[in-house]
């Protein structure tokens, strides 16, 4: 297809897609998805190789969030059965941040509910990076913590932090039909703010919330415009007891169409496969890694992932290795960040039928941070 060899070309280059090339990588066919996938994978080995890098969820508070996100099962509201608790004091926070990184985890993510850290939760993190930085002192550590004041990216900085991630989620049109407690603008200004910091900005999406083609790429343009070093990829989990419950819009071979998207418009970015990808991915995953560089280890903050022994096998059968704490993750030149411009606009392709509704995928987190039993790593 010219269409892949001229996305190839670019990604090669680092050369921004234009959005009609974005959506047309959408609007593909199933007899044309391996041909995409492929294409995918020779920019995703152009800068990343075969190697894939392991990510840890501590839940550091779960629950008991003032935001109304439709999509959230802690969300104001929620009547999803998932674990409540406050904040995990520093050692049993190192503790559950230990079991990630013996299973081969690089990175440590340190989540927290609610609209945004007062400085003393800040405090509280600070120490918590401290605890598990002073038991493995090579792990990556990012904070993600909802919405920052002034100051307070740069104080995580100071306690160790390596990143911060905050979401944009959606496409900044429809982004008031999923929350209303705050704006697509108040996400931009945090992510600015983890990178005038210093901080490596972690921001990505969600994507199966019902929304368009169009929504997706404008998101995907909107954060390369902000130009992250990584890029999560959520596949919306439909809990049970919240407003998106019965928003069950995909398929596996959707999910490797936006996974590929996503790469041709960020190709030298750490592209991860987030939230969601057992759910709608299912036995596909593997192929996935071939577009992405990037995974959760174990379970999410609210939902079990599959084990994190079965992480690592399907890594190894897939001819990938797991990235070493002695590895940099991100090509040379990104060291500097580099800068991006928008595409043209185009019309929006169809939206893509609904998927088969899978509830018996989706399982509430019983286990680790917050309970009295083993995490799954």
């Amino acid at each position: 297809m010219d269409l892949l060899n001229t996305l190839v070309d670019k990604g090669l280059r680092r050369a921004l897609p234009s959005r009609e090339e974005a959506l047309a990588v959408l609007a593909t066919t199933d007899d044309e998805l391996l041909d995409v996938v492929a294409a995918a994978g020779k920019v995703r080995r152009q800068w990343f190789g075969r190697r894939v890098k392991l990510n840890y969820l501590v839940n550091l508070k779960s629950g008991l969030c003032p935001e109304d996100c439709s999509y959230c099962s802690q969300r104001l509201g929620s009547k999803a059965e998932i674990l409540k608790y406050t904040w995990l004091k520093p050692d049993e926070a190192s503790k559950a941040a230990a079991a990630g990184v013996a299973g081969g985890a690089k990175r440590v993510c340190l989540v927290a509910s609610g609209r945004g850290p007062t400085d003393k939760d800040v405090d509280r993190v600070a120490q918590t990076i401290d605890a598990i930085k002073s038991q493995n002192e090579d792990v990556e550590v990012c904070a993600c913590l909802g919405l920052l004041s002034d100051g307070q990216a740069e104080r995580l900085r100071g306690a160790g932090a390596d990143a911060y991630n905050h979401n944009l989620n959606t496409s900044e049109a429809t982004y008031g039909d999923i929350t209303t407690t705050h704006t697509y603008a108040d996400r931009v200004d945090t992510v600015q703010k983890a990178h005038a910091a210093g901080l490596s900005a972690c921001s990505g999406l969600i994507a199966g919330m019902g929304e368009s083609d169009a929504d997706l790429v404008d998101v995907v343009f909107g954060l390369r415009e902000l130009d992250p070093d990584s890029v999560p990829v959520n596949f919306l989990i439909p809990f049970e007891g919240t407003p998106l419950a019965k928003e069950w819009n995909l398929t596996p071979q959707r999910c490797l169409r936006i996974l590929a998207m996503v790469r041709f418009v960020c190709p030298d970015v750490e592209v991860r496969i987030a939230g969601g990808r057992e759910v709608h991915l299912r036995s596909m995953q593997p192929l996935a890694l071939h577009i992405a560089n990037s995974i959760f280890l174990g379970d999410y903050l609210t939902s079990e992932g599959q084990a994190g022994k079965a992480d690592l096998d399907m890594i190894a059968d897939a001819g990938f290795e797991v990235e070493g704490a002695d590895q940099v993750t991100l090509p040379e030149h990104r060291a500097g960040g580099c800068g991006s411009v928008c595409g043209s606009e185009a019309a929006a392709a169809e939206p893509q039928a609904p998927g088969e509704a899978r509830t018996d995928l989706v399982a509430v987190r019983r286990r680790g941070a917050g309970t009295d039993l083993a995490p799954n790593a």
